[in-house]
């Protein structure tokens, strides 16, 4: 599927499930969060662990934010480069961690 489709963050039918996933986590702006089980509702989907399968091998990161995506708690949960790696972006961008976990009704962003 084209890159830059992906980055706009618009779904098409032709999409497999990750190039879907990786187009709404592309629709997080900088600051806000959303999760993985939101992203699989989004979906029509309560596959929230394939979610994180498909941000796990997210090729186009970091157009792609998949930093962004959090445990439906707002716990720091799952990130290639390392949680250390996620919550340094995460502050970079204004999202206030305390512990392992920030504040959704804060920084959530519904997609």
């Amino acid at each position: 599927m084209n890159r830059r489709l992906i980055a706009t963050g618009r779904l098409h039918p032709k999409m497999t499930f990750n190039e879907r996933v990786w187009a709404l986590c592309s629709r997080v702006p900088r600051g806000k969060v959303t999760t993985y089980g939101h992203i699989a509702h989004r979906l029509g989907s309560r596959a929230y662990r394939a979610v994180g399968n498909a941000l796990n091998k997210n090729p186009y990161a970091p157009t792609v934010p998949c930093h962004r995506v959090v445990g439906s708690t707002g716990k720091l949960t799952g990130y290639a480069s390392g949680l250390h790696k996620k919550r340094q972006l995460l502050e970079a961008e204004g999202v206030a961690i305390r512990g392992d976990r920030l504040n959704l009704h804060r920084h959530m962003c519904r997609l």
